[in-house]
């Protein structure tokens, strides 16, 4: 009984910590790979409400309509910017919040392992006069 839960409070640590890290990089990953969806998917868009107002834009000058063109232009220039400005920022929250998983969980795992590897130096601190 003694050996058993020797051998099992000198492995818990190291599970311990392991288990956690892990759990912090698949959450960061997850999060990580859903944003660069978004944020993908957000830039494709863009470039496709753009790519359409382009078209409408050199249709619009062929027929000698300079100002629509130039509006056009610059609205599906703004929309793209806005899109990708838009995709921007959901994709660093998604990261800031993978890495704020990420260190909680490497800190609780830090903090179980060193609490399990330091028990007995902190047990024999206590015994000194």
């Amino acid at each position: 009984m003694g050996l058993s839960t020797l051998v099992l409070g000198s492995a818990l640590p190291g599970v311990a910590h392991d288990y956690f890290d892990r759990r912090g990089d698949r959450i960061d990953a997850r999060l990580g790979v859903r944003g660069d969806r978004i944020n993908h998917r957000l830039d494709q868009r863009g470039d496709r409400i753009n790519d359409r107002l382009d078209a409408l834009a050199a249709k619009a000058r062929a027929e000698g309509k300079i100002g629509l063109a130039n509006h056009l232009d610059r609205k599906g220039d703004l929309i793209e910017a806005r899109l990708d400005r838009l995709g921007d920022r959901i994709e660093n929250r998604l990261d800031r919040r993978g890495n704020s998983f990420e260190y909680g969980f490497d800190r609780r795992g830090d903090r179980i392992n060193n609490r399990f590897d330091n028990f007995g130096q902190n047990r024999q601190r206590w015994n000194r006069n």
